[in-house]
C-alpha cells in the first residue's frame, strides 16, 4: 500500500471532527450524570457531556458519510463499510476522550489541566475500532507514525484556535 496523505487525512477526518464538535455543540448534563467514583472524584468530569458525546459522534459520522459519497476510499470493501468505519472513528474518538478523562481523574489531574494523553489517546481508541473494517493493511508503521504526529500537532493547534475564538476557556 502506498503512503497517500490525502486519503489518510480523509480517513481520519471523522475522528478529528468528532473531537472538535463538542466544543461548539456540547454542554448540558454531564456524561457521568454528576456521579463520583470510589475515589471521590467525578467519573469523567463536568466538561464531558451527553450532548457533547452525541454531537461529536453525529458530526463525525455526517462528515464520514459525505466523504464516502464524494471520495470513496479504497480501504473498504463497500461504501456501507466506509460509513460504518466513519461511525466507529467518531464513536471511538468520543469514547477515547471520555476514557482519557476517566484516567486523568484517577491520576488526580484536575479537570481542564493539560495531559499528554489528551493529544493522542482519542485517536488510538478510534483507529483500533476500525481495524476489523479495513480490507487492507492500512495501519502500517509509516501510517501510524504519520497519524500520531499529525494528531499531536493538530490537536493543540485546534485547541489554541478554539480558545482564541472564545469556544474554550483554556488553550489546551
Amino acid at each position: 500500500m502506498n503512503f497517500d496523505i490525502v486519503s489518510i487525512i480523509l480517513f481520519l477526518l471523522p475522528a478529528y471532527v468528532s473531537n472538535s464538535v463538542p466544543v461548539i455543540f456540547g454542554g448540558g448534563a454531564p456524561l457521568d450524570f454528576g456521579k463520583k467514583w470510589s475515589d471521590g472524584k467525578y467519573i469523567f468530569g463536568k466538561n464531558k457531556t451527553i450532548r457533547g458525546f452525541i454531537s461529536g459522534v453525529l458530526g463525525g459520522t455526517v462528515v464520514g458519510i459525505s466523504i464516502a459519497y464524494l471520495y470513496p476510499l479504497g480501504y473498504f470493501n463497500s461504501q456501507f463499510i466506509q460509513i460504518l468505519a466513519s461511525f466507529m472513528l467518531s464513536f471511538g474518538t468520543m469514547f477515547g476522550d471520555a476514557l482519557g478523562s476517566f484516567i486523568k481523574r484517577r491520576m488526580k489531574i484536575e479537570e481542564g489541566n493539560p495531559f499528554f494523553m489528551d493529544s493522542w489517546f482519542f485517536i488510538l481508541i478510534a483507529i483500533i475500532l476500525t481495524i476489523p473494517l479495513l480490507n487492507t493493511n492500512f495501519y502500517t508503521v509509516e501510517n501510524i507514525l504519520f497519524i500520531l504526529i499529525l494528531t499531536v500537532l493538530l490537536h493543540p493547534l485546534a485547541n489554541k484556535f478554539a480558545n482564541l475564538f472564545g469556544l474554550k476557556k483554556v488553550p489546551w
